[in-house]
């Protein structure tokens, strides 16, 4: 499976801020949309990727208040990302080596969407049932278990 399907699978809504916007209506915008990531747009490219992490590092270092932080001060400014062609599987490792639990997928310099680890990790779960049926399929089919 591709990171491509994934996406067409989830839907293309892309969920952005830019640098100079507040964190606090960046929060807002993830708890009311039920992600946890925005990525980080200037002038149409990507400059960065807010996560929960980030903003909760903010919190502890403000003792529980945002203030007028903005999203430039916090976010990730070289977040890695993807193509959507990339296998799924590969994926996997590349999201665990970076320790990224959100990666924008890039189609050269246009965002095509955003993958989770939760994403990565039903699509590989989907995949493998469906080769379990086919496999076992193929078992109860076989002349040896039909003897």
């Amino acid at each position: 499976m591709l990171v491509s399907e994934i996406l067409r699978i989830k839907g293309n809504a892309l969920f952005t801020t830019t640098p100079d916007g507040a964190v606090l209506d960046a929060v807002k915008v993830m708890v009311d949309n039920d992600i946890g990531s925005l990525v980080v747009m200037e002038r149409g490219r990507i400059a960065g990727i807010l996560t929960f992490r980030e903003v909760l590092a903010v919190l502890a270092s403000g003792e529980g208040a945002l203030g007028n932080r903005r999203v430039a001060e916090v976010c990730e400014r070289d977040p890695f990302t993807c193509a959507p062609g990339l296998d799924v599987m590969a994926l996997r490792g590349a999201m665990l080596e970076h320790h990224a639990r959100y990666v924008p997928v890039m189609n050269g310099s246009t965002l095509e969407g955003v993958v989770s680890f939760h994403d990565v990790a039903k699509a590989v779960y989907e995949e493998q049932i469906f080769e379990n049926r086919m496999l076992k399929s193929y078992i109860g089919d076989s002349p040896a278990a039909t003897a």
